[in-house]
């Protein structure tokens, strides 16, 4: 079915004195009339015992799932979608927690021959319904009683013709629907599973809405499936070998998870699932994971509740000087990559075995004590947390990519690492920076258009096939992707002075106490900026300061922290000109959150929602 080819090239292309497009050579192709099913099969006709999943087993540990017994389960369950009259090219929608159940579910629709619409738990009435009214699902499958109640008051609303919705769950819930579809024959289940081609709508994705009301994006059966077989050797040393195990706690309605997911399922990789937060550090523990996927404001958490661990343990000084012991270890391992440096001197190498006992190792044991690897993606992650964390012995790979990539379209892998940018183009993918900054992406990953929008489609890409991103960026001269801002967050001031909010904003969040910040001047006399704190910060601040508990309200108004906030700001402005820099900031007394409507389900700030609803405060910066 594959024909691969060992050893990627890797090239760049210069226009000028800049690097105009990278691209790394396609590896694997796939035969066109194969799908996302197939390459679970194969793994089963190889491996029949090999451990897949791992599900709780009640008592604090976890009972693994072989390939065998999963596969029985979704052969079930869609035999049980056939009986219920779900046909091939059907849009079948799912709202679940992160779970096994997911896994199962969302390989039966498509042995189904059917289209699968992810659907976040968090979302609001309003937008499940007009995700069910977009997409035309036939059938609606709820995770828990509460999600089956939310998708049916949203069905209610819809004009025309309503989708059914039915309780899925864990393993033994699953009997009901296998049982109705008992009656159907393996030749038929068959006959759909293998129906789809690899330019067939695999599933239908939509769009957080950043900008604008979200779009269903067409993944194809192309996109996922050669994108893994193309993602696979190249993250080869990533993903491990036999005893190699993940911990999914991403939301399974992200693309990213899901296209991670399936990738673990084809290479033979264990997935277990942790849905929820309360519970992740147990899970962990209990798990053992030897890689993880997570989004920037994870590893900020981790960090910074770290720090805030040593100093309430009275070992603040040690965690400080070996977090500067560990990202000067990790720079000087990167410029010798680089050929920029000599490496780490014999001085640091034993400073940093020493923190290595006393810091590092307990850092380790909080994510399970099996890490080999991690990797970051969704938005950007602040090189200095990136660099700690790779100096502890914990590598941070980022990666970025977008719902209409399929996810990862560019990665930095062990061997061919820059911190500060999101990797080179994964095996089969280009990247193009245009004239005006944007990234550009053209690949077997990129999807097939936008649901019902053929204008939206048209727009979406340049007269060479090129998907405009939206995203700023460049190339170093190694084909390195990194990111500069989004388009349309690019600030003009009222003097004509073009500001990309991004850099700045990133220096400021990595402070502890803020939580997130989103630079404001569009059309203004200068730059400013709104803050917000995170909660468990200000609580650990206070503690660390003698201070009583102080309420977000509180916290914002108070002087001392005010004044701390500050000092990022002024190491933030120290990068940029006069005329760029943050003159006033503003600390909000909320947080923003998804549940306030100001974050997606996958942590991105909705940045016109923000100025929308505090247009007030940004008017009475300006007008003080």
């Amino acid at each position: 079915m594959t024909e691969e080819h060992v050893g990627s090239e890797h090239a760049a292309e210069t226009s000028g004195n800049q690097i105009r497009e990278a691209a790394t050579a396609q590896v694997a192709w796939l035969d066109p009339h194969t799908n996302a099913t197939d390459g679970v099969l194969d793994l089963f006709a190889a491996r029949p015992n090999q451990p897949v999943y791992a599900v709780p087993n009640g008592t604090g540990g976890w009972v693994d799932v072989s390939i065998t017994s999963f596969l029985d389960q979704v052969r079930g369950v869609a035999k049980g979608l056939i009986a219920l009259g779900v046909e091939p090219q059907d849009r079948i929608a799912v709202m679940a927690p992160t779970g096994y159940s997911w896994a199962v579910v969302d390989q039966a629709i498509w042995f189904a021959g059917a289209i699968s619409v992810p659907i976040y738990e968090t979302s609001s009435a309003h937008q499940i319904s007009a995700l069910l009214q977009d997409s035309g699902a036939k059938l609606a499958l709820a995770g828990t009683v509460e999600l089956q109640d939310h998708l049916r008051a949203a069905a209610a609303k819809l004009n025309g013709k309503r989708p059914t919705v039915l309780p899925i769950g864990e393993v033994l819930q699953f009997d009901d629907l296998t049982a109705s579809g008992e009656h159907i024959s393996d030749e038929r289940l068959e006959a759909a599973r293998s129906r789809a081609g690899l330019d067939d709508v695999a599933t239908l994705v939509y769009t957080s809405g950043t900008t604008g009301r979200p779009k269903g994006v067409r993944i194809t059966h192309r996109n996922l499936a050669e994108g893994a077989a193309n993602m696979l050797p190249f993250a080869d040393q990533i993903l491990g070998e036999n005893e190699s195990r993940t911990l999914i706690f991403l939301p399974l309605a992200h693309v990213l998870a899901r296209a991670v997911q399936l990738m673990c399922l084809q290479r033979g990789v264990q997935v277990a699932h942790s849905a929820s937060s309360e519970k992740l550090l147990e899970d962990l523990a209990s798990f053992r994971p030897t890689w993880l996927l997570a989004v920037p404001r994870v590893f900020e958490k981790v960090y910074h509740g770290a720090s805030a661990k040593a100093r309430a343990e009275g070992r603040g000084k040690i965690f400080e000087t070996a977090k500067e012991t560990a990202v000067a270890y990790s720079k000087a391992l990167q410029a010798e990559a680089t050929g920029e440096g000599p490496g780490p001197s014999m001085r640091l190498r034993a400073r940093r075995a020493m923190f290595a006992k006393l810091v590092y190792a307990k850092l380790h044991a909080r994510l399970g004590g099996s890490v080999r690897y991690m990797i970051s993606g969704a938005s950007s992650l602040n090189p200095e947390i990136a660099h700690f964390f790779t100096g502890a012995g914990l590598p941070v790979q980022e990666g970025y990519g977008l719902t209409e990539s399929t996810a990862p379209i560019t990665l930095n892998i062990p061997g061919a690492t820059r911190i500060g940018t999101v990797g080179i183009p994964v095996p089969g993918n280009t990247v193009r920076i245009a004239p005006d900054g944007e990234v550009l992406l053209k690949g077997p990953v990129i999807f097939d258009g936008y649901h019902g929008q053929p204008e939206a489609t048209a727009e979406a890409f340049d007269a060479e096939g090129f998907f405009r991103t939206g995203d700023l960026g460049d190339l170093d001269e190694d084909g390195f992707l990194r990111l500069t801002g989004r388009k349309k967050d690019l600030i003009v001031t009222a003097g004509g002075k073009n500001v990309y909010p991004m850099p700045m904003e990133e220096v400021i969040r990595a402070h502890p106490l803020v939580a997130q910040v989103i630079v404001v001047g569009d059309d203004r006399p200068f730059v400013a900026a709104l803050i917000t704190l995170d909660a468990d910060a200000v609580a650990d601040w206070c503690r660390a300061q003698g201070y009583r508990s102080l309420s977000l309200i509180d916290a914002a108004k108070h002087p001392r922290l005010r004044q701390e906030i500050g000092l990022s700001v002024e190491v933030a402005n120290r990068r940029v000109s006069r005329a760029e820099s943050i003159r006033k900031f503003e600390l909000l007394d909320v947080e923003l959150s998804e549940e306030s409507g100001h974050m997606t389900a996958s942590m991105k700030l909705q940045r016109h929602r923000v100025l929308a609803d505090f247009e007030g405060v940004i008017d009475w910066i300006y007008a003080n």
